[in-house]
């Protein structure tokens, strides 16, 4: 990402873009597409995230999906408010072993307090690997 996405406070992507959305999305090579608070989009290979069995880890599943619902909800939040983390919960339905996935996260209830996305990750053949649901509570900073 190179240009402020429209809706995105210019403090937050700044951060971002400092940071590659922090240590562990940058160690997992999360890259992001779109972002919004309804609709968001990021990708990251399965080479370097796999665990023993040479599967995608669940663990990086869980992590893309938060990455990508943290920074939607911090998003809606806006300026001087941040998103914490409060319940995330993740159904893997599909293993894979290589290539790009892709996560795409939709906003199912933006509130003054709370935010909730479904954050759904596919493989390059566009079947569901994991279903990620994310709820963060919106402070002042």
């Amino acid at each position: 990402m190179t240009k402020l996405p429209e809706h995105l406070a210019p403090e937050l992507f700044d951060r971002l873009i400092a940071s590659g959305g922090g240590d562990l999305a940058r160690k997992l090579g999360i890259e992001f597409l779109e972002l919004s608070a309804e609709h968001s989009v990021a990708t990251m290979p399965v080479e370097g995230n796999t665990q023993v069995v040479g599967i995608l880890h669940g663990g990086a599943h869980v992590v893309l999906g938060e990455s990508l619902g943290s920074i939607s909800s911090a998003i809606h939040a806006g300026p001087g408010r941040i998103a914490v983390g409060i319940e995330i919960n993740a159904s893997h339905s599909r293993s894979v072993s290589s290539g790009m996935v892709t996560a795409t996260c939709i906003a199912l209830n933006l509130g003054r307090t709370l935010a909730t996305h479904e954050i759904v990750i596919r493989d390059e053949q566009g079947r569901r690997l994991s279903t990620v649901r994310m709820t963060n509570f919106l402070k002042d900073q």
